[in-house]
């Protein structure tokens, strides 16, 4: 018997791609989150609704009251808050039966490899190339699937990596020259993308409908505009070049 209340998710079971065979996978998996801002927001709530039973999400920042327009985890109440924590409340107020853990650290190489034990797989909810590069590393090290997301402005993308099947993190996106100023986001933005996410992790999860694997899907949120690009592994990338074609993704 499934350790969840049916009821809860009596209208996703009812789907012939998930039903209760499904449902208890979700029930059963472990899924890391890595960012508790604008796209950690919208694909936690998302994931812990959907019923996904073990949720770590770590993060090293506070609430500030300029994340408010989009990172909807938290609010008033939780400026000053660390923002694992803050999340962690709003998603067992969301779902109480799944388990929630909090990590109020910055993701570095040495402490991802305590984080991915018992994880299904990953979602890419931060800012910044040196994580997500430390990211796909790990990935492919352990043949790891994870859905990456890049927000900024009225734009955004998104794609699935599954180490072995796809191009990886670093194939297609070269190490960008630094900023000096801070890019502006608009919520929405961050909530389409990090819904796509979440919907992803359920269908690499349940092996169900066609992923965006090999697919990178952006969207531009002021004209609407939506374009998929086919990816195409670079056989010179330092990260994945050694990684054979028939490898095969056990995780999931």
């Amino acid at each position: 018997m499934p350790h969840y209340d049916a009821r809860r998710y009596e209208r996703q079971i009812c789907l012939p791609q998930i039903g209760k065979q499904g449902q208890n996978k979700l029930s059963k998996t472990s899924v890391l989150i890595v960012g508790a801002g604008g796209l950690g927001s919208i694909s936690s709530l998302y994931l812990a609704a959907a019923g996904i039973g073990n949720i770590t999400i770590i993060d090293n920042d506070d609430v500030e009251i300029t994340n408010l327009n989009r990172q909807i985890l938290h609010n008033e109440a939780s400026i000053g808050k660390p923002k694992t924590f803050s999340a962690a409340q709003r998603i067992k107020e969301l779902n109480s039966s799944i388990k929630v853990y909090p990590i109020q650290k910055r993701l570095d190489s040495d402490n991802i490899r305590s984080l991915i034990k018992g994880i299904n797989i990953i979602i890419d909810a931060t800012d910044n190339y040196k994580t997500r590069q430390i990211i796909n590393r790990i990935s492919i090290e352990n043949k790891l699937p994870w859905v990456f997301g890049g927000v900024q402005g009225f734009e955004g993308m998104v794609t699935s990596f599954i180490p072995g099947l796809t191009p990886c993190f670093e194939c297609i996106i070269p190490r960008p020259e630094r900023s000096a100023h801070t890019p502006g986001i608009i919520g929405p933005t961050a909530g389409i993308i990090a819904s796509i996410q979440a919907m992803e992790a359920i269908k690499l999860i349940l092996n169900i409908g066609k992923s965006l694997k090999n697919t990178l899907l952006k969207i531009s949120g002021l004209d609407m505009r939506i374009q998929t690009l086919t990816l195409s592994k670079n056989p010179d990338c330092p990260a994945c070049s050694q990684i054979k074609n028939n490898r095969q993704v056990n995780n999931i």
